[in-house]
């Protein structure tokens, strides 16, 4: 690997392409991150990856690593074919210098080994590649950290796992195994619909019926709240309409089978913070059980990245644990490029493991 050359890690997903752009020596340069409708088929991919190319404007050689959960995506049949037809659109589109991240584990978990493929393996190592990208966040992480709980709440999930004796201590390995054991939570801040937060949301002084129905996501809530990050927060509303703070109240209004102007703000506001609340709730759950197999001194810290890393420090402090950021882990400055590496972790893991096992 020349020392000009760039090397960039690609995490693709069903809703967002995120990627990551590091030097020879592992110095981040950029992250990007770009909406990737990729249910609607692979020409969103496609379209994509010229974006973020542009923004990154290559002018020297680079050595991409893949890694990926947009194989579940319902435009293909199966993971398998997931995989299969997002590796050839990748390769076809990034030509030769390209890898795939995969994992390969003992039946137990308790050893595991990355290895990165070239295209003519993918299709013989399917379910050592499909959404397998948490694994690189955690490895990476637990070199540095070698006890401590990773929480990452994205857009759309929240990963737990457990960093024991500096390796990722999981109890699943595939999404079918970790969201039995609540290692994979599909909860997240920006297109998560709120009705599969709560079936009930509490509104003066009742407690009320929330629809079935797909009329707002937690998105509005956290622009309500004022802890979403705006650059974070690239998903269509649910009604299509803007995400100003009073498109947002009306769409959670119409939730509890009201219109906005039934209420005042404060009471909107009630509401989203309830909502909140119960989403909190469900991820603390799922993070005491994993607390509860008794791997982590108290003194343990929580590692809390991802769009909605604001929760993660929030149940930090209610557990009396440390928490860290992604900066403060790695041991590397604060910038806004280690921000958006913390929303976009598994693409820069892959750049990041990849470089440390060439040297």
């Amino acid at each position: 690997m020349s020392k000009n050359t760039n090397i960039i890690g690609w995490d693709v997903g069903g809703a967002h392409l995120k990627a990551a752009q590091l030097d020879a020596s592992g110095e981040l340069l950029r992250v990007v991150q770009v909406q990737c409708q990729l249910w609607l088929g692979l020409p969103q991919l496609e379209a994509a990856i010229h974006k973020v190319l542009a923004i990154f404007s290559l002018i020297q050689p680079a050595q991409h690593i893949v890694t990926m959960t947009g194989e579940l995506a319902d435009c293909f049949e199966n993971r398998q074919h997931g995989v299969s037809a997002i590796s050839a659109c990748m390769t076809h589109r990034l030509g030769a210098s390209i890898l795939f991240y995969a994992v390969k584990t003992s039946s137990s978990l308790l050893t595991s080994e990355a290895v990165f493929l070239p295209p003519d393996e993918v299709n013989a190592n399917a379910k050592h590649i499909a959404s397998l990208n948490w694994f690189a966040s955690a490895s990476l992480l637990a070199k540095r950290v070698p006890e401590a709980l990773l929480i990452d709440i994205g857009s759309s999930t929240t990963d737990i796992v457990v960093l024991h004796e500096a390796q990722p201590m999981p109890l699943g390995l595939d999404d079918g195994q970790r969201m039995q054991v609540s290692e994979l939570v599909y909860t997240g801040v920006v297109r998560t619909p709120l009705m599969a937060v709560a079936s009930k949301l509490p509104f003066q002084g009742a407690w009320v019926e929330v629809a079935a129905e797909h009329f707002a996501t937690m998105a509005d809530v956290y622009r309500i709240t004022g802890q979403l990050d705006g650059s974070y927060d690239m998903a269509t509303t649910a009604d299509g309409r803007d995400k100003s703070m009073a498109a947002s109240m009306t769409r959670i209004a119409r939730m509890i089978g009201r219109d906005v102007q039934d209420a005042n703000a404060q009471a909107w506001t009630q509401l989203a913070y309830a909502a909140r609340q119960l989403q909190l709730t469900q991820i603390q759950t799922a993070v005491l059980r994993a607390l509860s197999r008794n791997l982590l001194n108290q003194d343990a810290p929580i590692i809390a990245v991802g769009a909605g890393d604001f929760l993660a420090q929030h149940l930090a402090t209610s557990l009396a644990r440390p928490c860290l950021t992604l900066a403060h882990a790695l041991n590397i400055e604060s910038t806004q490029a280690t921000q958006w590496a913390s929303v976009c972790l598994p693409a820069y893991a892959v750049a990041a493991l990849y470089i440390q096992n060439r040297l």
